[in-house]
């Protein structure tokens, strides 16, 4: 990751700011610093009946602007935050809008996986698209199709480079990544290679939303580290019994890493009674502190997005930063 620069090198001739909503102002926060700038000021208000009120505290006519919304729990509510932001910052005539998502919800349901129901993901993205933002940047979308959903640019971010950052400072001895399920192979195997480590998958079965059952494991994991890598951990069910399958099966130690902490209903006692011996988030969302217990370990993305962010504000390629 390169050191910030100044945010205004290059041919651009008009100023970047960044503004937050409620999601997750302490990244926000960190992005900014990161950027050598402040966070631009918006007031975000709810009227007694829930209702969500907006206002852009500063001139933004003719500027390059960045809107950092995960639409986290509660996902609603950070969606409607995040549509009154975008159409708020159009109307005051920005030059540029870039609807920062670095969790995007409702892109689970990205097919229709059953009769009559919905493609949520698509319609998500159509409400996105239909107030106005120039182009999306995210982090590790459930599915990668989803980038199609959008007729304006998307820059779609890894996490993975965080994560073989600080596995291989902790110097693990015969590491294997394994993939919780086979959907997720292609980014387990990223992560091995990247880290020199084997790479195994659960076979499990999904009989209905947030609920999974294990099947087999399939690999060699007898005597070896294991890391289960996956993009998100909601209720926890199927991370906690892929760690136990892999005890049964002989594993020395269990790790897991995902990027995003959304840890709903019953996930963090999960976590907390299961087999694994750390579960390793980065900060994509903001975790409140009844959620943070010792097993959990945070790191950072506010360097990557921030990268980022200057990259495309400046006109450089994003996609480099992965190569």
């Amino acid at each position: 990751m390169q050191e910030p620069e100044d945010i205004r090198a290059g041919d651009m001739s008009y100023e970047l700011l960044i503004f937050s909503g409620s999601a997750n102002p302490k990244l926000a926060g960190e992005i900014a610093e990161y950027l050598g700038t402040r966070l631009s000021v918006a007031t975000i208000k709810k009227f007694s009946d829930g209702e969500i009120s907006v206002k852009i505290e500063e001139n933004i006519r003719g500027r390059d602007v960045f809107i950092i919304q995960p639409t986290s729990e509660p996902a609603n509510d950070h969606l409607m935050e995040l549509f009154l932001m975008l159409d708020a910052i159009r109307r005051a005539s920005a030059k540029r809008i870039t609807a920062v998502i670095p969790y995007y919800g409702y892109g689970r349901q990205d097919r229709k996986s059953e009769p009559r129901v919905p493609i949520s993901a698509r319609v998500a993205a159509d409400l996105i698209e239909s107030m106005g933002p120039n182009r999306l940047l995210t982090m590790d979308l459930h599915a990668d199709q989803i980038q199609g959903f959008f007729k304006v640019p998307v820059d779609h971010l890894y996490a993975a480079p965080v994560f073989v950052r600080y596995l291989n400072e902790k110097k693990l001895q015969d590491p294997v990544v394994v993939s919780p399920d086979s959907g997720g192979v292609e980014r387990a195997r990223f992560l091995a290679r990247q880290i020199g480590a084997g790479l195994a998958i659960i076979d499990k079965r999904r009989p209905r939303a947030n609920v999974s059952e294990v099947m087999h494991v399939i690999g060699e994991v007898k005597d070896r580290n294991c890391i289960l890598f996956d993009d998100m951990i909601d209720t926890g069910g199927t991370i906690t019994k892929a760690a136990a399958a892999l005890k049964e099966n002989g594993a020395a130690s269990v790790m897991a890493a995902a990027t995003h902490a959304v840890l709903s209903g019953p996930a963090v006692e999960r976590l907390r009674e299961s087999a694994i011996d750390e579960v390793i988030f980065t900060n994509s969302i903001q975790l409140p502190e009844e959620k943070k217990i010792d097993k959990i370990t945070q790191l950072s993305v506010a360097g990557l997005v921030g990268e980022a962010i200057r990259r495309i504000h400046n006109e450089e390629s994003v996609s480099s930063l992965f190569l």
